[in-house]
């Protein structure tokens, strides 16, 4: 596969799941990056906005497995990802695996889980594989997690650690259609059905050389610099408690190659590293003043702020 041809296959992509997410053209173009960057996306937002349908959207827009996790207090590490018992017709132990280990996995509101189970994610989402009783076993590639949740339920819920939400290469807020679209939805025979009438267009092969092709996009050192020049400002920023780790700069080269792919080109631009820093760093960062009411405003601004005044390379 060339650019060419991979560039035809996304865009296919963003056309299918247009279908079922209406007028947020930019939010499919950051999902279908986050999956070609090999990343995990964390979507944050008020319910009914269609976090899970983007989910849903995007695994049946390709030929792959899915499996979706709905994430309650009692769930245990187990039930996610899967469990040793002992076959008795054979007289030794298997594993049964969880439903962990499908090409991409919905994690339906992952604060709802206690942090023992939330961990259980941590070595899948850094290594694709997860380990249980002295036995590593690989996940299927590609490997994507989906996670959704509520920023405004806080009765209930488990917030997630600092070191988990650095293993998501993205946050996303979808936020509320316009009006033209929003007419569209209530109008159309939308839900269910139109989910199911998506058909795959691409598959997992495919999937796998355009992540391949996505490591070839060129990032000039000026680039590189100008990374670490945003990266760096977060940790000298006062009102940055904790500034972003050296997993979000790469995070951050590797979604803006990505995100050039998924735009037609096989090269980076300033404004590609620009449109990524609040999505792949905002999560990141812990401000010294951080309340419940604000979500991840506060940080959104911070960032907005580091960048106005990062000199941007020509």
């Amino acid at each position: 596969m060339n650019f060419k041809e991979a560039h035809e296959k996304t865009e296919g992509l963003k056309k299918n799941l247009g279908r079922v997410i209406r007028g947020k053209d930019e939010i499919i173009s950051l999902a279908i990056t986050a999956l070609v960057s090999r990343g995990h996306l964390l979507i944050e937002d008020v319910p009914g906005v269609g976090k899970t349908t983007l989910a849903h959207g995007l695994a049946r827009s390709i030929s792959c497995s899915f499996q979706r996790i709905q994430f309650t207090s009692d769930l245990l590490p187990s039930d996610v990802i899967g469990v040793t018992v002992f076959n008795q017709t054979e007289h030794r132990f298997e594993f049964r695996p969880g439903p962990l280990f499908a090409n991409i996995v919905l994690a339906d509101e992952i604060n709802r889980a206690t942090p023992k189970t939330q961990s259980a994610l941590l070595e899948a989402m850094n290594d694709r594989q997860v380990s249980v009783d002295k036995y590593t076993h690989l996940l299927p590639s590609p490997f994507m997690l989906l996670a959704t949740q509520n920023p405004l339920e806080f009765a209930g819920t488990f917030p997630l650690p600092e070191s988990q939400l650095d293993r998501f290469s993205m946050s996303l807020k979808i936020g509320y259609p316009d009006e033209v679209h929003e007419r569209e939805i209530i109008r159309s025979s939308f839900g269910r059905a139109g989910i199911d009438s998506l058909v795959p267009i691409v598959s997992t092969t495919d999937i796998e050389e355009m992540q391949s092709l996505v490591s070839e996009v060129k990032v000039t050192e000026d680039l590189v610099g100008y990374i670490m020049a945003i990266t760096t400002a977060t940790r000298q920023n006062k009102a940055i408690r904790l500034g972003a780790s050296p997993r979000a700069a790469m995070m951050l080269y590797s979604t803006a190659q990505a995100y050039a792919f998924v735009s037609g080109r096989d090269y980076c631009l300033p404004d590609d590293i620009k449109r990524l820093s609040v999505p792949v760093l905002a999560h990141r960062i812990v401000p010294v003043e951080r309340s419940f009411d604000e979500g991840s405003q506060h940080s959104t601004a911070i960032i907005e702020e580091i960048l106005s005044t990062t000199p941007v390379p020509v």
